[in-house]
Order: C-alpha cells, then structure tokens, then sequence
C-alpha cells in the first residue's frame, strides 16, 4: 500500500544511507526515525536481552483491526507469547505437507487463469494475480475458508477493505497535520464500516468452525485451545491474512519481474524447476531441493524486502555500537534495502545476483547482514510457509511460461506498511510439452 503523498521516503532514506549510516534521523512530518543499516549493529540490535520489538506507528494506528495479534502485539502482552507457542506446531513439517496440498491446488487455478491469457497473446496483472494466490492460500490453509478470488473478474470486497484499512493506517501516520483535518470525519468513518465488515467476515468462519470439526489449521489450533479469547482468534486471523496476504505477494510480484528483467537467470531457474520437478504436480519434499531458485526468491528479498524494515528499542538505557546513546523505550529502526545493499554484498550492490546467496559467499558476510523477515523472537512465523508457497508458484510459473516484460517497463516501487511494484504486467507465452 502507499500513502496518500505517495511517497518514498524510505527509499531516498536508502539512498542517503551510505553517506549519513550507519545511523542517522530522519524526520517525516510527524514522524521522526532514527535509521540503523551497519550489519554489526543490526547483531546488536538482535540481542533479546538487550532490546525488544517496537511497534511502529503504522501497525499501531491498525489495531481496531488487529488487536494484539503477533504482528502488533506489544511485548508487554501475555497473549503473544500463548499465541506464539500455541501456533508453532501450525508452521511444523507436518503440517507444512498438508498446507502443500492445498497450495498446489491453488496454483492450478492461478494456471487456469494465466493459460487463457497466454493463448490470446495477452498480459497479465502480476501483482493482482499474487494478490488472488496469496489470499486464497492463507485462506484455504489456515482457516478453511476460499475467498472464491478466481472466480470474480474484480478483487474480493475482503481484500479492498483491507487494503483501503491499511492505506487508510498509512496515511493516518504519513500525513501533514493539515492534510489529516481536511480528510478527517469521512475517512474516518469508512475504515470504521470497513473494519467492522472485515471483523463480520472473519467472525462468520470461526463461528462456523466452531460449530464443526475444528480441524489442525491455524483456526483448529485456536479453537481447540482454552487459552486465547474469541476476540484474541478473530486478531490472529485477520494478522495472518493482511500479513500473509500482502507480503508474500509483494514478494512474489518482485521475483518475478527480476525473472523477467533477466532471461539467462529465468533459463537457469526453468531447468532447475525442469530437472527437480519431474511429476506432474510437484511434491513436498521436492521444493527444498530448488536450490538456484530459492537463491532467486533471497536476491529479490534483498533488493525489495517486503516490509521497508523494522524497529527495535532497548529495554533499559544503553550505547549501541559503543557509540550511540539509545535511551530505553526510543526506537531505532532497521532500514533493510540499506542494509541489504551495504559493500558486504560485493560490487554493484543493486544489479540482481542470486549467487550472492552461494554457500561459501553467506558464510564470508557478518551473519546479520540479511534480514527480511525481522529478528530475534519477533520475527516472522511464517517465513518457511511463505517461502515454501513462493518458491512453489514461481517453478510452477516457469515450466508453464515464458515471461516478457512490455518494452516500455520500469521497475518503479510503492511504499506503505510494505513495498510492492507499481503496475507490473507480464506478457506470456505457453511453452511447448
């Protein structure tokens, strides 16, 4: 999502990086950001018993929506912690292989899709059509539920009220104090009726669970439980689906285009998913063994992390580095495409190299240098579902298709609570059996 300024303060922040890191402020309106982008500090900075997650102002002004789900929970809240522990054995092996299932069912309906496009010589809306795929998946693996999303030509009202509450979060934080009393009331109460109709929807399918089999999913794992509230379940699920809905698609949409923008790279990726993949539908264990693919999938996440980075603030009054005064409760914030383009990387740290995920080359970077999914014991619990399911849908993409970017394309990036490509269509090909 973006904001309403449509802005990109956090990639010029990126930019000025290498000049004013490895720690430097910022100011955004009301909003002021002390940056951190040095690897040794970003290890620091991971320590638990030093410091903790900060809630940013963005996932705070969305808590009408979310509550104190895992994403926004602060740390003094005892329900992450029961959440968390509770929901481990839902991101297991085991159950991993069933979501697998379920994921490959959606894939041939993301196929269906692309087929009849790619017969009519036509384009398709790729961060729409990971939009479908992430919301049906998360949708049908955790919470037994098919928002139906190809089946309908427009996006489901689910996923435009939630979009518009985010956005309407974004702004609510990003906005000149002038621009806020202008847009006030109106806006105010939409993401009021949005909210409620995103909190109906999701109340409709635990109550519907509850009333049968539960289930191993996210939701049966809650429903069985007698330590989380019904309000605290409606919390949960509605953070695993703005947060696995919007993230891995973004993820998904960049890999592509880097695909796309880098035919010899697709090639190599296409044999690999060729050569691994030889049944029909693709098997579990099988996806662990995409090797160069998933190197792909750490490249993209390096160059475009979903999320812009993530904020860390110390427990009690400390020095960071030896050097940095860091007041308890103040916020330093981990700025991850700076990170993630420091001279550790090698030269022409913004051209795309999946080799930089090489084994001996991961070996030779300070051990905090990639972070994409956060640190210490607030970082993703989805990171190896996410990663399963993109790597799952690129193979599959690429032993269907050849990808072409339209001649007149530039990669431009939309920033809000997460980053996401701007109007990225991809022109398709079938390729012969």
């Amino acid at each position: 999502m973006t904001s309403m300024l449509q802005s990109s303060f956090m990639q010029e922040s990126a930019r000025m990086a290498p000049e004013h890191g490895p720690v430097f402020a910022r100011r955004l309106f009301n909003l002021e950001f002390t940056f951190v982008t040095g690897a040794e500090l970003v290890a620091e900075l991971a320590d638990d018993n030093r410091f903790e997650k900060h809630v940013v102002p963005a996932l705070q002004v969305v808590r009408p929506l979310i509550g104190d789900g895992l994403l926004s929970a602060h740390n003094h809240e005892p329900t992450w912690h029961t959440a968390h522990d509770l929901l481990i054995p839902a991101f297991s092996q085991t159950a991993m292989r069933h979501y697998h299932t379920l994921m490959t069912e959606v894939c041939g309906r993301l196929t269906d899709s692309w087929d009849r496009s790619a017969r009519e010589g036509g384009s398709v809306d790729v961060t729409a059509s990971m939009a479908k795929v992430t919301l049906e998946i998360i949708g049908r693996t955790g919470f037994g539920y098919s928002f139906g999303s190809f089946d309908r030509d427009t996006p489901h009202p689910f996923v435009t009220a939630l979009d518009e509450v985010l956005d309407h979060g974004q702004r609510s934080v990003t906005s000149p104090a002038i621009a806020g009393r202008f847009l006030g009331k109106r806006m105010a109460e939409r993401n009021n009726e949005n909210v409620t109709y995103l909190r109906d929807v999701v109340d409709e399918v635990i109550a519907r669970r509850s009333r049968g089999d539960h289930g191993t999913d996210l939701l049966g794992l809650m429903l069985d439980s007698d330590v989380l509230d019904p309000v605290n379940i409606r919390y949960q699920v509605l953070t695993f689906l703005a947060a696995g809905h919007e993230t891995t698609s973004a993820a998904m949409s960049f890999t592509l285009y880097y695909l796309a923008a880098n035919p010899g790279i697709a090639e190599r990726a296409r044999a690999e998913a060729e050569s691994v993949l030889a049944a029909p539908e693709p098997q579990f264990a099988d996806i662990a063994r995409l090797r160069y693919l998933r190197r792909v999938i750490d490249e993209s996440l390096r160059l475009w992390p979903t999320a812009p980075g993530y904020a860390r603030k110390a427990k009690a009054d400390t020095v960071l580095g030896g050097r940095y005064p860091m007041p308890a409760g103040e916020p330093f914030f981990v700025l991850l495409p700076a990170l993630h383009r420091e001279p550790v990387w090698g030269a022409d740290t913004d051209a795309f190299d999946p080799d930089r995920f090489l084994p001996e080359r991961v070996r030779a970077r300070p051990p905090h240098s990639f972070k994409p999914f956060g640190t210490g014991m607030r970082a993703c619990i989805g990171r190896q579902f996410a990663l399963h399911q993109i790597a799952l849908v690129i193979a599959t993409i690429l032993r269907r298709y050849d990808l072409a970017l339209p001649t007149d394309y530039r990669l431009t990036v939309a920033e809000g609570i997460t980053f996401s490509p701007v109007d990225l269509t991809l022109n398709l090909s079938p390729r012969r059996a």
